[in-house]
C-alpha cells in the first residue's frame, strides 16, 4: 500500500512544511509501515516523524513535555499531533518498537538531497569523513547500555561528510564499546577516514591499507617510528617531520605496510600524523587533521540545540530511532538554511524559523477566531430579524 502524504494545514503552517518538504520525497520507496495484528494504528509513521521531529527543533526535554505541547498546544495538536491525539503509552509502543526500518530509509535520501543542496568543500584533497565516538548517559534500567557498575551509557558510532559537513553512516553500541572495528563499517573504499589518537592500531593500519581504505589518524609522540625513506620539507612552513616509517616495535605491534607520518605544530604544541595519503603535501596533511574538529562541533551543536540525548526511549531500539529522527532534523535544517538563506545551519536561523513558526500559529488562529466571530455576529442579526 503506497503511502498517502499528510499535508494538514499546510497554509496555516507554511515555515514547518518548507522545513519537512524534502520528507515526501525522502519517502518515495520507503517500506510501508503496517499494524500488527488487527488492530488499526494510533500513531502513523508520518505521525510518529513529525513529533520526533518537532520534539528536536523545538528543544523539548522530555517525551512528557512534548506529548503536552502535543496536546495542548494550537500548531502541535493541528500539524503534529495525530487528529484524534496521541496516548503515553501508544506513544512510548511506537518509539520502542517500529519506524527504524523507515527511518533509515529517509535519513539515506535525505543525504543525497542534502549534497545536492549543499556546496562541496575541500574537493581538491578528496572526500573526507571525521569518524568518532560520543557517550550518551543512560538510565539505570536500561540494562543493555553496559559501561561500569553504577552507571550506564550508550555510544553514538559517526562518519561525518567534512565535505558537505552533514553526518553519514551511525551505529550504536553498549557505553564500553571499542571505536577501531567501527572505521571499517563507516568507510568505503577511496574515502578518507580522519581520526583522532584513540583510533591508532597498527595492524587496521594494515587493514584499511589493503582495502583501499585511506586514513589520517593522530598517533602517540611516544609511538616507535622506523625511519625508512624522507620526504622533502618545505622549511617556512609548521612541518618538522614527513617521511615513510614503520610504526610500533618490531615482533610486537609493528606495522607491515609503511605509511607516511607527518609532524606538525599549531601554538607550540608538537601532533604526529599517520596517513596513507602519498598525494597530498604535508600542509595539506595537516589541514585535514585539522578538520576533524568539525565533528566535534557538529556533536556539541547537535546535542545542545536538538536536544538529541534527552531520551524519551530506553530500549536500544527506541534509541536508535531517537538518534536517527534527531539526524534527519538536523538534514532537514541544513537543507532549509541553504535554500532559504544560502548559509549553513546556525542556532540563529534555527531560532528564527521557531519564531516564525510560532508567529504564523498565531496570525491563523487570530484569523480563525476573527471569523468565527462574525460568522457569530451574522447568525445573530439574521435570528434578530
Amino acid at each position: 500500500m503506497p503511502y498517502t502524504f499528510d499535508r494538514r494545514n499546510k497554509a496555516d503552517a507554511p515555515s514547518f512544511h518548507q522545513l519537512y518538504l524534502p520528507i515526501y520525497r525522502a519517502m518515495h520507496g520507503m517500506p510501508t509501515l503496517d499494524s500488527r495484528g488487527y488492530r488499526p494504528l494510533k500513531m502513523t509513521f508520518e505521525d510518529q516523524l513529525k513529533a520526533l521531529i518537532f520534539f528536536h527543533l523545538e528543544e523539548h526535554t522530555s517525551a512528557q513535555h512534548l506529548l503536552q505541547v502535543l496536546e495542548e498546544d494550537d500548531f502541535a495538536r493541528d500539524v503534529i499531533a495525530p487528529e484524534d491525539g496521541i496516548k503515553k503509552s501508544s506513544f512510548a509502543e511506537a518509539i520502542n518498537s517500529r519506524g527504524l526500518e523507515q527511518l533509515a530509509h529517509i535519513y539515506q535520501n535525505l543525504q543525497t538531497q542534502a549534497v545536492d543542496v549543499l556546496p562541496k568543500e575541500h574537493d581538491e584533497i578528496g572526500d573526507l569523513i571525521g569518524i568518532d565516538g560520543s557517550l550518551i548517559d543512560a538510565s539505570l534500567s536500561m540494562h543493555w547500555a553496559d559501561y561500569r557498575k553504577g552507571s550506564k551509557k550508550a555510544k553514538v558510532h559517526l562518519g561525518f561528510d567534512l565535505n558537505h559537513s552533514i553526518p553519514r553512516k551511525i551505529f550504536l553500541s553498549d557505553g564500553k564499546g571499542a571505536e577501531r572495528p567501527f572505521v571499517s563499517m563507516i568507510l568505503s573504499p577511496g574515502q578518507t577516514g580522519v581520526m583522532d589518537r584513540g583510533y591508532q592500531a597498527h595492524d587496521r593500519f594494515d587493514q584499511w591499507q589493503e582495502k583501499g581504505k585511506h586514513f589520517v589518524c593522530r598517533i602517540k609522540a611516544s609511538t616507535r617510528k622506523k625511519h625508512i625513506k624522507d620526504n622533502d620539507i618545505n622549511p617556512d612552513s609548521n612541518i618538522f617531520y614527513d617521511a615513510i616509517v614503520l610504526l610500533g616495535t618490531p615482533g610486537v605491534n609493528q606495522t607491515e605496510k609503511p605509511l607516511r607520518l607527518v609532524g606538525f605544530t599549531v601554538d607550540g604544541k608538537k601532533y604526529w600524523v599517520a596517513t596513507s595519503r602519498y598525494d597530498l603535501t604535508a600542509e595539506q596533511i595537516a589541514f585535514i587533521y585539522k578538520l576533524r574538529w568539525d565533528i566535534e562541533k557538529f556533536f556539541a551543536w547537535w546535542k545542545r540545540h536538538l536536544r538529541v540525548y534527552h531520551l524519551i526511549a530506553r530500549s536500544e531500539y527506541g534509541l536508535m530511532v531517537q538518534i536517527l529522527s534527531g539526524l534527519i532534523t538536523y538534514l532537514l535544517l541544513a537543507i532549509y538554511c541553504r535554500e532559504m538563506h544560502n548559509e549553513k545551519v546556525s542556532i540563529k536561523r534555527v531560532r528564527e524559523l521557531r519564531i516564525k513558526i510560532q508567529n504564523e500559529t498565531r496570525i491563523a488562529s487570530s484569523d480563525i477566531a476573527r471569523s468565527n466571530f462574525e460568522n457569530h455576529q451574522i447568525s445573530n442579526c439574521y435570528a434578530s430579524t
